[in-house]
């Protein structure tokens, strides 16, 4: 089996370089992007050779990535194709390294524009532009995250192993998200988020389909192991290809702007990356649709059909990283030029790199939309996968109550609008809004998600694996039953740690990288979200857990977090000093409140409407006790029936008994 991995290894990746190559060449003369400089030009070797290391680049976190995706969901680690999975991901993943260092020293050399010199000087300049520069950081930190998912990926021989290492490997990318022109856009947290989730999901796609062309061409001939493989990578390819088409299209409308830039030699190259997309997808549906059946059978000749049919879409995903690198070379229509360095720009354009939004009123926040292609797609596939499980269990004849799927889709439209409305729009400049936010995503949506138990709907609907691999249900088994979840999830700690994060957060400078740094903003989402859903579930879970707290202390732990919360407003309502005064208080608005004002105002909003969801936990809380009361109740009534009241039998005996005691006692 082993012998055979070089030989398949060596022909997927000659196929990704041929397109590769070929689209990369071909685009850069097209667009212009290896033409001479005007002024001072860093040669040819910089101009040819610095997409030609992006690229590769990317296809060493392709291989990376989707090798390490194939392992955690689609193999059993005592699959041979365990072990493969892990040498093609560090083959990947030390090709991104050397790829990585290659590129920030062919970009240091276009910006420095002198000859490489074997001297302090250069040394002292080269390191400077490392560790000084946003661009040199940035690849240094690729660098050695890409070089720790080398050395993990030859040590680890777990699913869990494997998943913490793709963790990592997913992290990588996001440094380079925050270059090339999305680093260069006034939509720069847009054109970050739909950057860094086009490059995953891209990677995940033509990786994980290098890693099931190794399969198939090194395993055994008419194995049917192979059709799992394939058929489980097909459901993670249509995500892909639905995620790389909608965050392509956002970068494309960043950069493209108005139809005529469809007309431009950037738009030309879009074009054609469009049609390579478009052939992938129709070649994804024609094996997915008319082949994935056949495979079950172990035909020679469906396995040759797709063998050839994979080579083919291996061939146009190298174009298509290609035709990537390329446009990351050619100039777009649409100049890439943050607004704070526009010449006359506001203090809040020189901040936030954005035009100042017109005045705020409550109306805008459903007309004024900053799209973040992260949370819309976590919005969008939560609803359809939702309701997915709940079509399946309605088929096969289970009941699944429609007022759990109303409350799931109600909390993932309440996330679309605290991520994407003008709720994330003014949240920038008014700290009142920022709050309004904050509460919708700690309480209210953690509130309805957990209500709406999704961890019981995925362990019902989704087909429990029998060969030691691990699907979407096993995964979200293992987590929920992990001793570390165990331990969050403890009422007394998620309650602690809700209620701390508050204090924690807008008391250090975690508010500030908040505001300044989209990492930072994402970060914020994630951890509201995460720390509401285990504090809810803690309380009002209906999903199972190991913790089944006394009905007393729930309702004393939600009465505390109440009144937390109102000493936390209340804090804000009467403070003197701005939490971030170089932001809130420097932006030089002509609307609205005055700083302190808003953040008082904020206050306000924190105490009054906190309150509101945590009223329902209570309610919730009390309902579910007389509900539990009931069920006791009723449960002592059937036993009563079924032995004839024999608890009440034998607690009128002892009664009895102590009554002739007694009298025994009175009579001596």
């Amino acid at each position: 089996m082993t012998t055979r991995l070089p030989l398949s290894l060596v022909g997927a990746l000659a196929l990704l370089l041929a397109g590769t190559v070929s689209a990369l060449v071909a685009g850069l003369v097209l667009g212009g992007g290896a033409e001479p400089l005007l002024l001072v030009d860093p040669g040819t070797t910089v101009r040819y050779g610095l997409p030609l290391a992006t690229a590769l680049v990317h296809l060493g976190a392709a291989l990376a990535i989707g090798s390490l995706m194939v392992a955690a969901f689609a193999l059993s680690s005592k699959d041979p194709g365990f072990e493969q999975s892990l040498v093609v991901a560090a083959l990947g993943a030390g090709l991104m390294t050397v790829a990585s260092g290659a590129t920030a020293f062919l970009t240091f050399l276009a910006i420095y524009l002198e000859p490489v010199a074997v001297s302090a000087q250069f040394g002292d300049v080269l390191w400077l532009f490392a560790s000084e520069t946003e661009i040199g950081r940035a690849w240094l930190i690729s660098i050695m995250l890409s070089a720790i998912v080398t050395v993990l990926a030859l040590l680890i021989r777990s699913h869990t192993g494997v998943f913490l290492t793709g963790v990592v490997a997913v992290a990588s990318l996001w440094p380079l998200a925050e270059l090339g022109h999305a680093a260069g856009t006034a939509n720069h947290e847009a054109a970050v988020s739909a950057s860094f989730t086009h490059s995953v999901f891209a990677a995940m796609w033509v990786g994980g389909l290098a890693m099931v062309a190794i399969q198939g061409w090194a395993s055994a001939k008419g194995s049917t192991e192979f059709g799992d493989v394939f058929r489980r990578f097909s459901t993670i390819a249509l995500v892909s290809f639905v995620v790389v088409a909608v965050s392509g299209v956002t970068n494309a409308w960043l950069r493209v702007g108005e139809i005529q830039g469809l007309f431009t030699p950037y738009g030309a190259l879009v074009v054609a990356k469009v049609v390579a997309l478009v052939l992938l997808g129709t070649a994804g549906a024609l094996y997915r649709l008319r082949l994935m059946g056949r495979l079950d059978s172990a035909t020679l000749g469906a396995r040759s059909v797709t063998m050839r049919l994979v080579a083919a879409e291996l061939a146009l995903m190298g174009i298509a990283t290609g035709l990537a690198s390329a446009l990351a070379r050619t100039q777009t229509p649409v100049p890439q030029i943050p607004a704070s360095e526009i010449a006359q720009a506001t203090p809040a354009e020189i901040l936030t790199g954005e035009v100042l939004p017109p005045e705020f009123t409550w109306a805008r926040v459903f007309t004024q939309w900053q799209f973040d292609v992260v949370w819309a797609l976590v919005v969008v596939f939560g609803v359809v996968f939702y309701i997915w499980g709940h079509t399946r269990l309605v088929r096969r004849g289970d009941s699944w109550p429609i007022s759990r799927t109303l409350m799931w889709v109600s909390g993932m439209v309440i996330l679309a609008l605290a991520t994407n409305s003008g709720l994330a729009v003014y949240g920038t400049y008014l700290f009142s809004v920022h709050m309004v936010a904050h509460m919708l995503l700690s309480m209210a949506v953690p509130l309805l998600l957990v209500l709406s138990a999704p961890v019981t709907l995925a362990s019902r609907a989704i087909r429990a694996r029998k060969d030691g691999s691990r699907g979407a249900r096993e995964w979200i088994l293992v987590a929920v039953h992990s001793k570390y979840l165990g331990v969050l999830g403890h009422p007394l700690v998620a309650a602690v740690i809700f209620a701390i994060s508050l204090i924690v957060f807008y008391y250090s400078p975690l508010f500030e990288w908040a505001l300044r740094e989209h990492l930072g903003h994402q970060w914020m989402i994630l951890h509201f979200v995460v720390t509401g859903y285990l504090f809810a579930q803690s309380l009002v879970g209906v999903d199972p857990s190991p913790h089944n707290p006394p009905y007393p202390l729930r309702l004393i732990i939600v009465l505390a977090t109440m009144a937390f919360h109102a000493f936390f407003g209340v804090g804000l309502i009467y403070g003197t000093g701005l939490l971030v005064p170089e932001w809130y208080g420097a932006m030089g608005r002509q609307w609205g409140l005055a700083p302190l004002l808003d953040q008082q105002q904020g206050g306000e909003l924190a105490w009054g409407l906190g309150e509101i969801p945590t009223l329902v936990l209570a309610v919730v809380v009390t309902w579910s006790w007389s509900k539990s009361d009931e069920r006791t109740n009723k449960r002592r009534d059937r036993a009563a029936d079924r032995d004839g009241d024999r608890e009440l039998g034998a607690y009128n005996d002892m009664l009895e008994n102590l009554a002739k005691r007694d009298q025994r006692l009175n009579r001596g």
